[in-house]
């Protein structure tokens, strides 16, 4: 069941600035990570000492400003300085443009394993709990972190990672284990421990889950509206953000699509086993030797 193989032609880099994120690699993947967290972190701090946003994480959900300024507003100004960073680097069609290496169809698994939490999520949501515009606020939250979290994860560190050469199990756990560690970011928050150690298990393989569903769709744009799907409809279940086992709604349901975090890590030990290959040239990238 191996995968197409190949070599990612790379556009010409014109800059020092594109010469040095264009060689890829694991750690300029895990740099930008960090400095996207930090300025993520900044813009959170600076909206904070604006007075926007929340007194206390408690009041996240209480009205729709306080979902925008405390949750939405950082994510979103992230999103645009990816489109920047894509921008600056010619990638945006390497990023949206068509996956150079195709799914198996086995990893239609992984779209169905998403989809069912998300499914139970809905039915299980205590929809009266909350306000019409608190619940189009965190639906538009959503899609920021699908749009950030997916282009960060699954559209520029994988572009580094195959730039590099890496193999497409490589590029599959090294970009989940970046998406996992992202969240461990929240400890600064004040978030217990034990709460963030699992968030980064249960990331790691709802990170494996998105890379199988961008590879078998053929685009991250799939992986970006599941993405999109699944944040807002647990946070609107569980009354949190990063809360398990909690519910503020049809506790039964709601447990029954919490148990899918450890389905997701089981199901991402055994994609580390079926994935293979190595991605094949870009048809939208002008073609040149690798710097």
């Amino acid at each position: 069941m191996a995968d197409p193989t190949g070599s990612i032609e790379q556009a010409s880099p014109t800059s020092g600035w594109q010469r040095f994120w264009g060689r890829g690699g694991w750690w300029r993947a895990f740099l930008f990570a960090a400095l996207y967290i930090a300025v993520y972190l900044g813009v959170g701090r600076l909206v904070g000492l604006l007075g926007q946003g929340p007194d206390s994480p408690d009041e996240l959900l209480d009205s729709a400003g306080s979902v925008f300024f405390g949750l939405a507003l950082p994510i979103l100004v992230m999103s645009v300085l990816l489109l920047v960073f894509l921008r600056s680097m010619r990638w945006r069609r390497e990023v949206f443009g068509p996956q150079p290496v195709a799914g198996r169809p086995w990893m239609w698994g992984a779209v169905a394993l998403v989809l069912a939490p998300i499914a139970l999520h809905l039915v299980g949501t205590s929809w009266s709990s909350y306000s019409p515009t608190v619940v189009l606020t965190v639906l538009f939250l959503g899609l920021c972190i699908g749009f950030a979290e997916e282009v960060l994860t699954r559209g520029v560190a994988v572009t580094m990672l195959r730039r590099a050469g890496y193999g497409e199990k490589a590029v599959m756990v090294l970009s989940s284990l970046l998406f996992a560690l992202l969240h461990a970011s929240n400890a600064l928050s004040g978030q217990a421990l034990l709460t963030v150690g699992t968030t980064i298990v249960f990331a790691f393989g709802f990170g494996t889950m998105m890379y199988l569903s961008m590879r078998v769709t053929g685009s991250i744009v799939p992986a970006i509206l599941l993405h999109a799907a699944t944040d807002p409809t647990t946070i609107l279940a569980t009354g949190g953000v990063d809360t398990h086992g909690t519910s503020a709604g049809a506790e039964s349901i709601n447990a029954l699509a919490g148990t899918f975090n450890i389905v997701f890590v089981v199901a991402a030990v055994v994609a580390v086993f079926l994935v293979s290959g190595r991605a094949r040239a870009l048809d939208t990238a002008p073609a040149t030797s690798r710097p």
